[in-house]
């Protein structure tokens, strides 16, 4: 048996789990077990103190997993059964050189993860959506589901809420486009982001919650809470539940979206919306809860009005064009944006809908991403066009 490994089970051995230990509780008996052990075997300083955090990590962290959750670098971690883990860093992915000892090992730190979230996962419910304390993002699929033993996939956000000034900063849009947005979301604008897996939706969504006038309340629902809305007081956030053995039954975005009307919001901000809640959705921003905001995966503007119309289609069968006349009145503007080849993101539209016209929903694009051609390898080079003016002002001439 491993020194770690010997130094653990006597400390699991003393320790009292009736009542709670505090964190510097548990780092002076693992020094105090690493003195006590060198004193028979010798152990070098250097390796003491990896011994000492390694043991803390593994006692009340998450394993071999903490230091990866603590490194700023890194964006995602996944792990694929116990010897496969990948980590994303500067938009690339590397394999890690640690594996987990065993799979049970593995199991305790989801385990841990999930408890912590208030959530359940087992092989009847093999499949859950956690976070972490930072915010991180978690989901995790075990067997039988998952075939190659438990998975369990790990999206860092950084500590502070990345604000619109940092996206312009970081040349994912203009001054001018992020003023423009500005000024529709203070006058109240129904906004929609679109964009793939990893564009960046919620944390352009946050950014956008910043113009947000302070005297307003403010209700955001989202699956796992992930945004950071700063500077509104009147703030409620919630989160939807799964269901357990407990017997607690499920509450969805749907549930949530009808309690918070009558909450008296000002505003809804929807973190995500993937199924029947669309339906929802659009009657909120419908019947008097302008300036909402939500995201969506979709290809391009006109194939988030695609996504949306299969949605509504999930929870209510009623007929395309009254869903499409829906779409139209509820929603203002379309903001798609793009992880493009060089791992850049970057908004690629800003669309205005203009009704539903001829049968289809008019969009008017206001803004747009354009390439050029370019001879470096690797890196895309490009600039945001102009392409017309909004069309529907009232909104704004109605705030002023």
């Amino acid at each position: 048996m491993s020194d770690k490994n010997r130094i653990k089970e006597i400390i699991m051995g003393e320790m009292d789990f009736s009542k709670e230990v505090e964190d510097e509780e548990i780092r002076n008996i693992i020094d105090a077990q690493i003195i006590k052990c060198s004193k028979e075997k010798y152990i070098p300083i250097n390796e003491r103190y990896k011994l000492s955090r390694e043991l803390f990590f593994d006692i009340r962290k998450l394993g071999i997993l903490q230091e990866l959750v603590e490194d700023d670098t890194i964006t995602e971690i996944m792990v694929n059964g116990v010897e496969n883990i990948f980590i994303e860093r500067n938009g690339k992915i590397e394999r890690w050189n640690r594996t987990f000892l065993s799979k049970e090992k593995l199991l305790d730190v989801i385990q841990q993860i999930v408890a912590e979230s208030n959530r359940i996962v087992n092989e009847s419910s093999p499949i859950v959506d956690a976070r972490l304390e930072n915010g991180a993002r978690v989901n995790v699929i075990l067997p039988p589901v998952a075939l190659n033993g438990p998975i369990l996939t790990i999206r860092r956000f950084a500590k502070e809420a990345i604000t619109i000034e940092k996206l312009v900063e970081w040349n994912s849009l203009t001054k001018e486009m992020a003023a423009f947005l500005g000024e529709l979301v203070k006058a109240k604008y129904n906004i929609f982001i679109s964009g793939g897996t990893g564009s960046g939706k919620t944390t352009f969504l946050n950014a956008l919650t910043a113009f947000i006038p302070c005297d307003e309340r403010v209700i955001t629902i989202e699956d796992s809470a992930e945004l950071k809305v700063q500077g509104i007081p009147n703030l409620v956030s919630l989160e939807t539940r799964n269901a357990n053995v407990e017997g607690c039954v499920p509450i969805t975005i749907r549930d949530l979206i009808k309690a918070s009307l009558r909450q008296r919001p000002d505003r809804i901000v929807i973190g995500e919306v993937r199924g029947a809640e669309c339906i929802d959705l659009l009657s909120a921003m419908n019947t008097g809860h302008d300036g909402s905001l939500s995201t969506g995966h979709g290809n391009s503007s006109k194939d988030m009005i695609s996504r949306l119309e299969t949605m509504v289609l999930m929870g209510m069968d009623i007929p395309m064009e009254a869903i499409e006349k829906q779409i139209a009145s509820a929603i203002d503007i379309f903001v798609h944006l793009g992880r493009l080849r060089d791992k850049s993101r970057k908004v690629l539209e800003i669309a205005e809908v203009l009704g539903y016209v001829n049968g289809e929903i008019q969009l008017h694009p206001i803004y747009r991403y354009e390439e050029r051609e370019n001879k470096e390898r690797g890196n895309v080079c490009g600039e945001w066009k102009k392409k017309g003016e909004l069309i529907n002002k009232e909104k704004l001439i109605n705030a002023g």
